[in-house]
């Protein structure tokens, strides 16, 4: 039996749009984007054998639990469906996405349907800060504290200062790069917004700390917006492929993967890692275990990547944590365009969670959804070209919950 997964297709809503201004409830979103996806991977709903629902909290932005049953609520022919909800903070997505491979590679399922939502607009930005500090050990590293993520990941460039030194510059980069990547994509935050590399770097009423070094410039979005990908087993995905005329082969798969969880308050995880080589060696093994299992020996066998920017730290850490540097050299890879579109390894060139947005439960469903775009040449105006083979990395918490996917053809 053969366990490989095989991705159909997909959608993504509009990160622009605020579904509170528009009265509508986070179904809404999971209608629009699971039925975007069945449509886009032409497979018909009566298809669908299982659905995956990543959330993080929509028990706090919009008081409910059981988000696993509203993905029946998707079309008329769910009724009966399986379905369950996943959760792991940002990583939950990602998350999904592992439960349903691995019943595709199990045997249970043959097609499943996977959705990440989060509907974050529904409070304003001091309240939705405390409900993201659970993804912390609230009563520790949250509770009383303002923006409590803001800081924790500014304790991550603190740590590397420490270690290896860090340059406000590098940082106020990975930022205007990631803006203008979101401005290429049609369905990024941003795409509207004013950014560059002069406004990253000030210090002003326009762009004030808002956690030590981190400073809104540095932030991923507060997003409304939901993601959805459809998963086959190669019995269905050469049937597939038979009735759309492809080939079995130049069909996406999830090569690789990886999947770690470290300590889940920040200062026990720098405390473990102070005699490593990196600063989040979960983080790292995380990635490597994903490329292992793709077959791929090191980073020069990846074309692009969709890491967690979460913060400009987070992605200041991805960089040399993927291998694109020695650790603690992740400015080199900022300075000479490596990570930028066009540069050897480009990083986000959806735009990530800064640029395109982060509603927290859908992050992980999104970019599997942009690499399989990427290795289908779909991607427009913001496609990496000749991109074979796509690494992600989404994380949860403060570094705690780390996924990592190989998608290519």
């Amino acid at each position: 039996m053969s366990k490989e997964v095989y991705i159909l297709g997909g959608y993504q809503t509009d990160f622009a749009r605020n579904w509170s201004k528009e009265r509508k409830h986070f179904v809404a979103m999971i209608r629009e984007s699971v039925q975007g996806a069945l449509r886009e991977a032409k497979v018909a709903p009566e298809e669908i054998e299982s659905g995956h629902v990543g959330n993080f909290a929509a028990s706090l932005y919009s008081k409910q639990g059981h988000i696993g049953a509203f993905f029946v609520e998707a079309d008329p022919a769910f009724s009966g469906l399986p379905t369950g909800r996943h959760e792991a903070a940002c990583a939950s997505g990602s998350i999904a996405l592992l439960a349903a491979s691995a019943e595709i590679e199990a045997g249970r399922y043959d097609v499943q349907c996977v959705v990440g939502v989060e509907q974050m607009k529904t409070v304003n930005a001091a309240v939705g800060g405390d409900f993201l500090g659970t993804a912390a050990w609230y009563e520790l590293e949250a509770k009383g504290i303002e923006f409590p993520f803001p800081k924790l990941f500014g304790k991550l460039g603190d740590e590397y200062d420490k270690r290896y030194g860090l340059k406000d510059e590098h940082l106020a980069e990975i930022s205007a790069i990631n803006y203008a990547n979101g401005k290429l994509n049609p369905n990024a935050q941003t795409r509207t917004w004013y950014m560059n590399k002069e406004h990253a770097l000030a210090s002003d009423e326009f762009n004030g700390a808002v956690g030590g070094r981190v400073k809104i410039s540095d932030c991923s979005q507060v997003t409304d917006g939901s993601a959805t990908v459809i998963l086959a087993s190669a019995a269905f995905a050469s049937k597939w492929a038979a009735r759309n005329g492809v080939k079995l082969e130049n069909i996406p798969r999830i090569k690789g993967w990886g999947h770690n969880t470290a300590r889940i308050r920040f200062d026990d995880k720098v405390r473990e890692s102070k005699d490593a080589e990196y600063v989040l060696p979960h983080v790292r093994s995380t990635i490597l275990n994903a490329r292992k299992r793709a077959g791929i020996a090191d980073v020069s066998g990846i074309d692009c990547i969709e890491t967690h920017d979460c913060f400009t730290t987070s992605e200041y850490m991805a960089i040399d944590h993927f291998g694109l540097t020695a650790p603690g050299e992740s400015w080199k890879a900022v300075e000479d365009g490596t990570i930028a579109l066009g540069g050897r390894c480009p990083i986000n060139p959806s735009g990530g969670l800064i640029g395109a947005g982060h509603p927290v439960g859908a992050s992980g469903v999104r970019q599997v959804l942009d690499a399989y775009k990427q290795v289908t040449d779909t991607a427009g105006d913001y496609q990496v070209a000749g991109a074979k083979n796509v690494q992600t990395l989404n994380i949860g918490g403060s570094g705690t919950t780390s996924v990592s996917f190989v998608v290519g053809a």
